[in-house]
């Protein structure tokens, strides 16, 4: 089993000539479930499953890629199902040729970018022609949304972005993490720097650009489940993940939007039960499950406020207990709720600024590097295999 998943990870089955690799995209409405059905996989594997790897299996997303191995005959014998940036859901055949699943890892290496690109249309298609990927030209965008006015663009003014990309198999994978950027306009340059505390994007000055605040959706009792996105169990001997914060509280509690936004999601989804999503802006996204009720003035396009009523703690789904988990999104990436809940501030102070400045400092340098030698140190990847 270890030398098939060396295989299917790295694209390469030469020690396999008689097993195939396929990628399909899951589609919309599919769960694992009729995922197996339509395999002819007993569902007792996922009834059997714990109740956090329940939740992880809800977890797959319409769009994303995901990879089988078959013998000569098409007959399956393991799939990959990405769930996150960090972990995929693995189903392969044990010992006695019955298969298994377990959450594993994703194997990707992360390199940091740089481009430097003369303005000639606009930012964003700049960017989406210099380098393929849209992603980064979006994540760019929303940076300097509130710093800069791109109307005031002149040809050949600079565009520099210092940048992580993971690549999975010679091609990107997930989302871009802008480290730090600068637009040079009419010879006055502007910047933005991601503080790596709680991925906002600050200024030279340490003030924030990122006016986006949420708010904790209800009132509770205690956190019985923190956000975990890999953490490698020492025991059970096997990596752990918990995408998003589970709220104690009594039934029939009543759950807030965490901020404005539409909802896109209002239904059962696998084994969180009724569930309730909304797209904010910043390509943000808040999910709330095992509900057991809904604000029934809502549906699916709605537009919600911040703090408005959309409906009632529960236990459905896979769920030992009345709970809301909460989970937040950014980019389609998992993100911890805790750590953005929490930031109030808009300005860095005492030992947080000094950290971030020193950041600054070293940021500024490689951007000023890459601008005056109109640096791109970009290497061609593929960019069909998304997140």
């Amino acid at each position: 089993m270890k030398v098939i998943l060396v295989l299917i990870l790295s694209f390469t089955l030469q020690f396999a000539s008689t097993l195939h690799l396929q990628e399909e995209v899951w589609w919309k409405g599919e769960t694992l479930l009729t995922f197996f059905e339509k395999k002819q996989i007993s569902k007792d594997i996922y009834f059997n499953l714990s109740k956090t790897d329940k939740e992880l299996c809800s977890e797959i997303y319409a769009g994303v890629l995901y990879q089988m191995l078959v013998d000569e005959n098409n007959k399956l014998e393991q799939v990959l199902i990405p769930i996150s940036e960090e972990m995929q859901i693995h189903i392969f055949k044990d010992e006695t040729n019955n298969f298994t699943l377990d959450i594993i890892p994703i194997e990707f290496q992360e390199i940091t970018q740089s481009i430097t690109i003369p303005v000639k249309n606009s930012p964003y298609q700049d960017i989406v022609e210099t380098t393929g990927n849209r992603a980064l030209a979006n994540e760019f965008i929303i940076a300097f949304k509130r710093s800069v006015n791109f109307k005031r663009l002149r040809k050949d003014d600079l565009v520099s972005i210092v940048f992580k990309q993971k690549i999975r198999s010679g091609r990107y994978f997930g989302t871009p993490e802008i480290l730090g950027a600068s637009v040079q306009i009419r010879k006055k340059v502007y910047y933005i720097f991601q503080n790596p505390d709680d991925k906002r994007y600050y200024n030279d000055q340490a003030k924030s650009l990122t006016s986006f605040l949420l708010k904790v959706p209800l009132r509770y009792r205690r956190i019985s489940s923190k956000f975990t996105l890999k953490r490698y169990h020492p025991i059970l001997k096997r990596y752990r993940a918990h995408l998003g914060v589970d709220f104690a509280a009594p039934t029939g509690r009543r759950v807030n939007a965490t901020a404005d936004g539409k909802v896109i999601h209002k239904g059962r989804k696998g084994g969180y039960g009724k569930t309730i999503m909304i797209r904010h802006k910043n390509g943000l996204k808040s999910l709330y499950a095992h509900l057991s009720s809904y604000n029934s003035k809502i549906r699916v396009g709605s537009y919600v406020r911040q703090g408005q009523f959309i409906g009632r703690v529960g236990s459905t789904g896979r769920s030992t207990g009345p709970h809301l988990h909460f989970g937040l999104y950014k980019n389609g990436r998992a993100i911890n709720p805790q750590k953005i809940i929490s930031v109030t501030k808009t300005t860095l102070t005492g030992k947080k600024k000094k950290d971030f400045m020193k950041i600054v400092t070293n940021m500024k340098k490689q951007l000023k590097e890459a601008s005056s030698n109109n640096i791109m140190k970009l290497d061609k990847f593929d960019l069909s295999y998304k997140i």
